[in-house]
Parts: C-alpha cells; structure tokens; sequence
C-alpha cells in the first residue's frame, strides 16, 4: 500500500461478488495510500466525511489521494444518527453537481456508519452508479457497516428503510483511526463484533469473552483480529447471499428489537451499536421463551454485552402501552412479512434461524426486559 513503514497492511479479506468482487484492507496507517494502490480510476475524488472526522483525517486522506485523481474536493456532513437523512444526502449531491464532478468521479467514504451509508447511496444514485471506496474510522463500521454493499438512509417510520444494495470498490480499514473513538463509540463497535459469535462462529464468542479487557483497552493485535475474523464471517455470508433473500438476515441478530429502540427513542438518543447491544440480549431472551438455548446461555450473552460497556435493560419507548409500541415499531422491520415480526434467534448455540414468534411470547419478552 505505501512505502511508508507506519502504514502495515496486516490482512486482505476477499467479498467473492464475481464481478464485483473487491478486497477488505486490514493495517495500521492505511489512509496514507500509496497512489498506485489498487483504488478505482476516476477524473475526481469527493471524500465524505463529517465534522467530527474531518479535522482528524480529512487533510491527511486528501494528501494521500491528491496523486492519484487530477481533482480530490470534499464535503463534510453533520454527525450522528439524526442526520441520516435526504438533507444530508443532498449535501452530497449539491458538492457532486456544483462541482461538474461527471460518471468518473470517485466518492471515498471517511468516517463511520452513517457516512458510509449515505456515501454508498449517494454513489449508488449519482448518474445511476459512480464508483466508492469504504475507509470506515469506527469499529462498527469495520466490522460491519461498510462491508456488503448495504447503504440507506433512516425514515421517521423506520431505520434504513430507503436505500439500495450497492457495493464499493475496495473498503481500507485503517486501524489507528479506532485510538481517536470515544469510549461509547468503542463500546458500540463491540455490539458488531460480539454478534458474530452466536450466530456462526462459538470459538470466535470464546475468544471475546477472553480478550473483552484487551479491546477495551484498543490492544492493536486484539483488534486486528477482531477486525479481520468478523470481516471473514461477513464475506462467507455476503458471498452466499448478496441480497439478503435468506441467509444474510442473520447478520441482524439483535436488529429487530435494536432498530425499535433507535426509532422509538429518537435516532441518535442511543448509539446504533447500544441499541444492538441490547437488541441482543433481548433476541437471546425470545430464543430462550422458545425453548432454543437454555438460561445459562442468556446470562452468558447478558454478561458479555454488559463488559462490553453495552446497556442490557431495554428502554421505555411509551409509558401507556410500552409493548404496543415496541410491537408497532418492529411491524416495520424490514423483514416482517404481511404484519409478522421476523427474528433472527439463536436455533442452538452457534448457529441462528430468521422465524416468527407469538406476539404474546415476544410481549412477555418486551415487558422482561425493560423491567427495572
């Protein structure tokens, strides 16, 4: 990647698309690109990023990129969840055309979920298609978000209800950008991480559970594996089911019950990665009520989310019907079919299946688990 020896590129993750196949990037100093890295070809570049990111690497990716494109322009967006919105993505459109940038510009996403969501869209939607490249700055967004082609933006009504599949070209996970996060926002990432475990791999939850301490602590090698083995799982999902017709929707463990905590309380009241968290353990929970996994396993999941500095009691969403509104919330997900709620449960430890559950189990759920 660079004849720089701070930038260490540490492992390459394949996404086996056929034709639009493209390579996850693992390292340290990874946004200092050399200019004949494998980046796709364009006549400009528009780095998105918002106002939080931007004073950190802005300046340092455009540098990196200025060789390599005859134009390398910006545009910042506000930060967080709240503003995943068409008037932020418009803020792109409007760099986009005032800009004349054509069908050769290159949109490069700087920053976390949010931003790689709406860059995706925005490159998914400009002139029908123009390319992008993921260089997620969160761990949520390493291990997950940017991976896979999934861009939207929120609805009042629903989270990530307007969007398209739309995969980049290459996503650069450059990990010294997780030592500027937050301690909430390291938490969040964990949520992402922690979900691979039970839905596909129990060696990989055995390792969490052992290293919880050293990732906390941003230990450089702890989270280049964490980085590279949720990477890994992701890529054999997403290999196998692009569109999520079936077995992605895994990839939602917690989802269900997370998403209607972030629209019922307010985008951005929680983190994406809290919500999950909690999402979770809740959906551990029903798996339970359904006679899939055994109670020491929920406290098992409940403990971990807990050490990962995650909430593990769910919110009031409405004080006179609290589960009506959880209910009307999910009725919405994306993968309730004719009004029924689907979850993704834990069939067993290791392994996880996307079913119905009687709205009378999943109200008893609800009420558990926003018990004080």
């Amino acid at each position: 990647m660079n004849d720089n020896a701070s930038a260490l590129l540490v492992h390459q993750v394949p996404i086996a698309l056929g034709d639009r196949s493209y390579l996850i990037d693992i390292g340290h100093g990874l946004l200092d690109i050399a200019p004949n890295a494998s980046l796709p070809q364009g006549s400009s570049a528009l780095v998105v990023s918002n106002e939080t990111v931007a004073p950190l690497y802005l300046e340092r990716l455009k540098k990196s990129l200025a060789p390599h494109y005859p134009r390398v322009l910006s545009v910042l967006l506000p930060d967080g969840e709240a503003y995943k919105t068409w008037e932020s993505l418009n803020l792109i459109f409007d760099a986009l055309l005032s800009q004349a940038c054509d069908r050769k510009t290159v949109l490069f996403a700087l920053g976390g979920g949010v931003v790689g969501d709406m860059t995706g869209f925005a490159a998914a939607s400009f002139m029908r298609g123009v390319p992008f490249v993921q260089m997620p700055t969160t761990l949520l967004a390493q291990v997950d978000s940017s991976v896979g082609g999934k861009t939207a933006i929120n609805h009042p009504l629903g989270k990530n209800m307007i969007g398209a599949f739309y995969q980049p070209q290459r996503v650069i996970c450059d990990l010294q950008t997780i030592s500027t996060l937050p301690e909430r926002e390291l938490s969040a990432g964990l949520a992402e991480v922690i979900k691979y475990g039970p839905i596909a791999d129990m060696a990989f939850l055995d390792w969490i559970e052992q290293n919880m301490v050293a990732l906390r602590a941003r230990d450089p090698v702890a989270l280049a594996h964490a980085v590279q083995r949720s990477c890994e799982i992701k890529a054999h999902v997403v290999g196998q089911d692009e569109r999520e017709s079936g077995l992605r929707a895994i990839l939602n463990f917690g989802h269900t019950f997370g998403h209607a905590i972030e629209a019922g309380m307010g985008y951005g009241m929680w983190l994406h990665g809290e919500a999950v968290g909690c999402g979770m353990v809740m959906a551990t929970r029903l798996s339970m009520r359904l006679g899939l996994v055994d109670g020491d396993f929920l406290q098992r999941i409940t403990t971990l989310v807990e050490g990962a500095g995650l909430p593990v009691r769910a919110p009031v969403l409405d004080v006179s019907d609290n589960v009506g509104r959880y209910l009307s919330l999910m009725r919405v997900d994306k993968k309730s079919e004719a009004g029924e709620i689907k979850f993704v449960l834990i069939d067993g430890q290791g392994q996880a299946i996307v079913r119905g559950a009687p709205d009378a189990v999943v109200s008893e759920v609800i009420a558990e688990s926003c018990a004080p």
